[in-house]
């Protein structure tokens, strides 16, 4: 049955790799406003395609730095980080730079950084799996990690520079 649908797709005319038929029988390219209302429909909320991208990334970003849960020095992390950017960009097909910028939660990189990584993501699994069973363990741990910095972020006198929270005064 998926052999049949995929010969179908490709026997549309056109350069568009998604595509349909519509009710009067004329082919109509898929374009991103259509997949974004389709995912605000389902979901009842305003997340785009965008936000399954940027979740992810972050997502594959911090399983593939907790590979390296050890480093010596600053170098040698920045080094693990331009790795875990490279499988990002690879999974996603987009360039290091756009994944970095775009589609890895900072927070990620500047725990890995800081060391705390490896640390956090197996605490806040273990507490998220029990609330949230519809998410992997790598997905779980990521929510209660972001969870938590926003948290953090909330509280009366703390502000964020740099991905940094510091006390205000």
């Amino acid at each position: 049955q998926i052999a049949r649908i995929v010969r179908k797709c490709q026997e549309l005319p056109g350069q568009e790799l998604f595509a349909y038929v519509d009710d009067a029988g004329r082919v109509r390219d898929v374009k991103s406003n259509d997949v974004n209302q389709y995912l605000q429909q389902i979901t009842g909320d305003s997340f785009t395609a965008k936000d399954f991208r940027t979740w992810a990334g972050t997502v594959l970003a911090a399983t593939a730095l907790r590979e390296f849960e050890k480093f010596d020095s600053q170098a040698q992390a920045k080094k693990h980080l331009v790795q875990a950017i490279e499988h990002v960009a690879e999974r996603l097909g987009n360039t290091k730079t756009v994944c970095r910028k775009c589609y890895v939660h900072p927070l990620i990189l500047d725990s890995f950084l800081d060391g705390s990584l490896v640390k956090l993501l197996q605490m806040k699994a273990e507490d998220e799996l029990k609330h949230i069973s519809h998410l992997r363990p790598d997905e779980a741990a990521v929510m209660g990690m972001l969870q938590q910095n926003l948290k953090r972020r909330a509280k009366p006198g703390v502000r964020l520079i740099s991905g940094r929270s510091i006390r205000g005064g």
